[in-house]
């Protein structure tokens, strides 16, 4: 386990792991963490800043944390901006594991052919606790409110389960495939090699984006969230397995002459199970480094077809969707809270994988490993 050691002591790829860990057991937890359904409007709450925390009431006594129920006045026509109606009679005490919206505690949906229409695969349990909220009429809004009054909070964290794993189903689908097509075409060689490459090198000819904004556009705009979720995840897994052919097949040839192999045959196993058996086992290294390495693409390819519209669509939020609004200038100026959060997610998100993946690759390097 010395790769493992070698892992450890390397800061970057810690803190990479460490922020993918919370990022993904909040988006799994969301609907507990999440105060608010992420599709219900608050009335008179459209484009709320983040929302104050006070500690002491208007006559300065201390209460502990609360808020204010806060809806949209209107707005200064001199400097452009929206006022604020406070009602400064009514604190709303925020409190841990308060009672809200009912939901489904470890419900589990998939999108399931031939429909693709999201199909429960696990029912989970009836719960209507949430990690905090408050016990008045102010509304606890940390990130504040989009253009329709829905809590910008709860909607990152519901989007964040279809940015983020976007990416691991990605991999699950063009890396089995990537792994196959390399191994089948070093172990065999000859014609089963250059037609197989040939068809790698097509594929790696075609501009990943241009290809997903071709056939993202002429989807039907019938389909569900799920339905082009689903879509997405098969284009962009569709042109992704190409270039880990390529490697894996370099790596099978030079794998196939060595001894363990050519036991193998001696013994009469066939050539599919020396393939999956004995050959693909000794690229795990390689597989491992370039998974973590390929996520990010997955999430920026979604991310990007979200923002021009493309991709998943409102209601159904995505951090895509979200960063949408960055085309309107005047969010921009007067609404950046709206802007950041989802920017800043992506970013770290992306920067995460990227040291964890470089950490990888440092302890696993063979040349390295091995070493105490």
């Amino acid at each position: 386990m010395n790769w493992w050691r070698k892992l450890k002591k390397n800061p970057l790829a810690k803190i990479g792991a460490i922020i993918l860990i919370i990022f993904y057991l909040m988006v799994i937890f969301a609907d507990f963490i999440a105060p608010y359904d992420p599709y219900v409007s608050q009335t008179d709450g459209s484009l709320l800043p983040p929302t104050r925390i006070y500690l002491n009431n208007q006559q300065q006594e201390f209460i502990g944390p609360h808020v204010y129920p806060t809806t949209q006045g209107p707005t200064d026509l001199d400097r452009g901006d929206r006022l604020l109606n406070v009602d400064w009679d009514n604190p709303s005490p925020i409190k841990l594991f308060v009672e809200g919206t009912p939901y489904q505690f470890l419900q589990i949906k998939l999108p399931l052919p031939p429909t693709f229409e999201e199909t429960e695969i696990f029912g989970g349990f009836t719960v209507n606790k949430h990690l905090f909220g408050t016990t008045g009429e102010g509304k606890i809004n940390l990130l504040g409110t989009d253009e329709q009054g829905r809590d910008q909070f709860s909607r990152i964290l519901f989007g964040g389960r279809i940015s983020l794993f976007i990416g691991l189903i990605g991999i699950a689908i063009s890396f089995p495939l990537g792994m196959f097509i390399g191994g089948i075409a070093g172990y065999f060689g000859g014609w089963i090699d250059s037609i197989l490459m040939r068809l790698v090198e097509v594929l790696m000819t075609i501009p990943g984006i241009y290809l997903l904004v071709a056939l993202a556009a002429v989807l039907p705009p019938s389909l569900s969230s799920a339905q082009r979720f689903l879509l997405i995840v098969l284009i962009t897994s569709f042109i992704g397995w190409s270039g880990l052919a390529r490697v894996i097949r370099g790596q099978v040839l030079s794998i196939k002459e060595q001894e363990f192999v050519q036991s193998a045959k001696a013994i009469g196993a066939g050539p599919f199970y020396i393939i999956i058996r004995h050959i693909l086992p000794q690229t795990a290294t390689y597989i491992v480094i370039s998974a973590t390495l390929s996520i990010p693409s997955f999430i920026v390819a979604e991310s990007v077809l979200s923002l021009i519209g493309l991709g998943i669509q409102q209601p159904d939020p995505s951090w895509g969707n979200l960063l949408s609004l960055a085309s309107n200038a005047s969010i921009i100026v007067l609404q950046p809270w709206l802007i950041i959060p989802p920017a800043l997610l992506i970013i770290l998100t992306v920067l995460s994988f990227n040291l964890l993946g470089d950490g990888l690759r440092d302890a696993l390097d063979p040349r390295t490993v091995n070493k105490s």
